[in-house]
Order: C-alpha cells, then structure tokens, then sequence
C-alpha cells in the first residue's frame, strides 16, 4: 500500500493527524502541504514545523499549486513554487486542477521545467482524469481520478497507453469511502492500474481534512 495524502487541516487544529504521518512513512508516497491554497501569504511556523518532522521521519512533502486547469498565470504558479521551496523546505510539488488536453501540454511543460529548476524532486500532476499521453513524460505521478467514491463504482475504462507505465506512476484520490470497505478501494485502485491511492471517509467541501482510514488501522 502506497498513499499519497492530501492532509489540509492546520497542523494546531489537529497535531495527531500529523503526528500520524510521520509515523507511517513506510506507507506514505507523499504528503501535500497546503497551508492556504497553496504556501499562503507568509510563511507559517506550525506547517514549517510539520514538513521538518515529515522529512526526518523520511517522507516526502509536496508543496501544494492550484494551476486553474492551466489558466493561471505562469507568474503565480511560479511564486508558488518559490514560496514553497523558501518557506517550508518541501521535497516536490503536488499541481492541483492540472490540465489534461494536447493543447495544454507544452504549457504544463514549460510549469514543470519551473519546478524542477527550482529543486522539485517530485512533480505530482492532478487533472483528476487520464490527461493525453504526453503528460506521463513530464509528472513522476499522475493521479487519474478523483472523485466520490459512489462514482468510483461506476465502470472505469483507462487508456490503451497508461499500460506502458508501471502502475506506481499513477494515483486515484476517491472520498466519501466507508471506513469498512478502505482495503477494497485500495484494492480496486490495483486492479485498476494505480499503484498509489488515497481513500478517505471524508466529504465535500473538504475531504481532506483527516488522515486515511488505512493508516488510522496502522497506527501504533
């Protein structure tokens, strides 16, 4: 089992949930860092705290960029980035509401060459669908859906080309999951060619507001 997880709750507002993650770096692909909609406004000593305590514990911190489906502008995504880096010190970076078409691609490409100039180990691409081809030559990991996970059951039908890439290049995001059927939904990202997942209880407007059930069943 490898999770990616999206934690966005103030590590004051619940310091277990973090404490959580850095137990379980054996399990985490990777946490994203959204301090608010990205690094926020200024550095915050509570997330800094938290990305130092993630890294000594071994686990990789994604720094969190909203790319508006690529109508951001470049400036932005890129003091994002900048911010991230300078602020809380972060492994990679996780671009939210990626784009997905051919005519983005070259755009998102020129994004993460940014990323990488400014020491992006991991890239983390979100288009929350299976994006052209082309963009599993730029992101270390795509994640192929994000949804409810009413909307998982339905029948799900992925790319010719996605089978040319191991499955740990891929990553489905699915909430609403009942806790009881969390070993079932990682399962089902298996069978579906996603080797990285994150099923949670939790509901809109923020899903993604406690840790996975799959590690609060590991905790010690």
């Amino acid at each position: 089992m490898s999770l990616l997880v999206p934690l966005y709750i103030h590590p004051v507002e619940d310091p277990a949930a973090w404490r959580l993650l850095t137990s379980a770096a054996d399990h985490v692909y990777g946490v994203v860092l959204n301090p608010g909609d990205g690094p926020g406004r200024s550095s915050d000593p509570a997330f800094v705290s938290a990305a130092r305590a993630l890294r000594d514990a071994g686990t990789r911190v994604l720094g969190y960029v909203d790319l508006a489906y690529g109508k951001r502008p470049g400036t932005a995504v890129r003091d994002d980035l900048d911010r991230h880096r300078e602020w809380y010190d972060v492994d990679g970076c996780f671009l939210d509401r990626a784009p997905a078409g051919t005519a983005e691609l070259r755009r998102c490409r020129r994004l993460v060459r940014a990323a990488r100039r400014r020491g992006a180990a991991t890239v983390v691409l979100n288009p929350g669908v299976h994006p052209a081809r082309g963009y599993a030559r730029i992101a270390d990991l795509i994640v192929t859906f994000e949804g409810h996970w009413t909307t998982y059951l339905s029948p799900f039908v992925r790319p010719r080309w996605t089978s040319r890439h191991p499955s740990e290049r891929f990553c489905h995001l699915v909430y609403g999951v009942p806790p009881a059927l969390t070993g079932l939904a990682v399962r089902t990202a298996l069978e579906r060619g996603a080797a990285v997942s994150c099923p949670v209880a939790g509901e809109l407007p923020n899903p993604w507001a406690a840790p996975p059930f799959a590690l609060l069943r590991k905790a010690p």
